[in-house]
């Protein structure tokens, strides 16, 4: 199994539309769960606003022979298509992402040196959520300064999916960001241990092995990507 991840820039009209109407994987061949997702900044804010006029699709397929059938003849990727997308190999999953419990049978291993995308998929209690968004806040903060974050986003989908997707130059850096015992991070992820902010959670490593178009001007994976081919 392979997850894409899409980011387009619509305008409002258009990206409501296409979070109105995700792909079913009953009506997609090879489709195993999609998401339309608006996008949201990544910052120090507790409440970042949402921006409905640059969205997101993520998706796990079969293989990659279903993502390039759904390219080649879906209307959503025709409206995406002048973004950034980039197709993922699954590594590490900790908790659970329940809409796609086969995404990874056995942990598999990453150099230190490769570059590497982490998505976060959260479904989030509601009476939770004031803590939820303090702790994340803080964490976000940290990672606008952290070494090696090429990209990064923060997901949304009313009323109750939050995520966020980072890109990172390599997965040694990834780890120092994320592991680092006085960091921000950790102590978010110690809170939600404690008393949990979601009814299910998924934090997940993946392996970026394909990306095209631009997001911020251009493929933040493309020099990375080039360096271990």
């Amino acid at each position: 199994m392979i997850v894409t991840v899409d980011i387009a820039t619509l305008g409002t009209r258009q990206g409501l539309a296409v979070l109105a109407r995700p792909p079913r994987s009953e009506r997609v061949p090879g489709l195993h769960h999609a998401e339309t997702v608006f996008t949201a900044p990544i910052s120090p804010r507790p409440l970042p606003l949402p921006n409905l006029a640059t969205v997101g699709l993520i998706a796990a397929w079969e293989d990659d022979a279903a993502r390039d059938r759904f390219e080649s003849s879906h209307p959503l990727a025709e409206h995406l298509a002048g973004g950034w997308r980039v197709r993922l190999e699954p590594l590490r999953i900790s908790g659970a992402w329940p809409e796609v419990p086969d995404l990874l049978d056995a942990t598999r291993p990453v150099d230190d040196a490769e570059p590497v995308v982490v998505l976060t998929i959260g479904r989030t209690k509601p009476w939770r959520l004031p803590p939820f968004l303090r702790a994340a806040a803080a964490a976000e903060a940290d990672a606008l300064v952290a070494p090696g974050l090429l990209a990064k986003t923060g997901f949304g989908r009313l009323p109750r999916l939050v995520s966020t997707f980072t890109v990172w130059r390599s997965a040694g850096e990834m780890r120092d960001f994320s592991y680092r015992a006085d960091g921000a991070h950790q102590a978010a992820v110690d809170a939600d241990r404690a008393h949990p902010f979601h009814f299910s959670s998924a934090f997940i490593r993946f392996r970026p092995y394909a990306s095209a178009g631009s997001w911020g001007g251009g493929d933040p994976l493309a020099e990375a990507l080039a360096a271990t081919a």
